[in-house]
């Protein structure tokens, strides 16, 4: 291989990072980097939801009018928000999951992540809208009226 060639390789790959440093990032968002970064925060969030409860149910040990205290504050209508995004971010984090599986073990897979992808997509929303609803709907009667 010729230094000429090289240079010319060097070149072109500077021109690029430079072009793309002045756009402000390397990689443009392409849907399974996003379902990458939602998978890890979903991760994450889980994470932190689980260590929370083994600490919270752990009181019961400890002190059970603390606990029944504790367990009084998570009826409150913030919680039941925090909730559906927890049972939001379970369910994307699962079949995400099953996705990753599939491109990972399944031949077809790398091919049709995209697709999978918005199967995933579908499938959250049709068992979240009525899922929110119903877990919704106690705090809506309580702060709103209702039966």
């Amino acid at each position: 291989m010729s230094t000429t060639a090289s240079t010319a390789t060097s070149a072109e790959a500077s021109d690029r990072a430079g072009a793309s440093r002045r756009q402000g990032t390397f990689y443009r968002g392409d849907p399974g980097m996003w379902s990458w970064v939602l998978h890890r925060i979903t991760g994450v969030l889980t994470f932190f939801f689980l260590f929370v409860h083994v600490l919270d149910t752990a009181l019961v040990r400890v002190s059970p009018n603390t606990y029944d205290q504790v367990i009084e504050t998570y009826k409150t209508p913030i919680v039941n928000l925090l909730e559906v995004g927890l049972v939001g971010a379970v369910l994307f984090h699962a079949l995400n999951g099953i996705r990753v599986m599939l491109v990972d073990f399944w031949s077809k897979g790398p091919k049709l992540q995209k697709a999978m992808l918005w199967v995933i997509g579908v499938v959250w929303v049709v068992v979240m809208v009525p899922g929110a609803f119903f877990m919704l709907k106690r705090t809506v009667e309580t702060l709103f009226g209702g039966n």
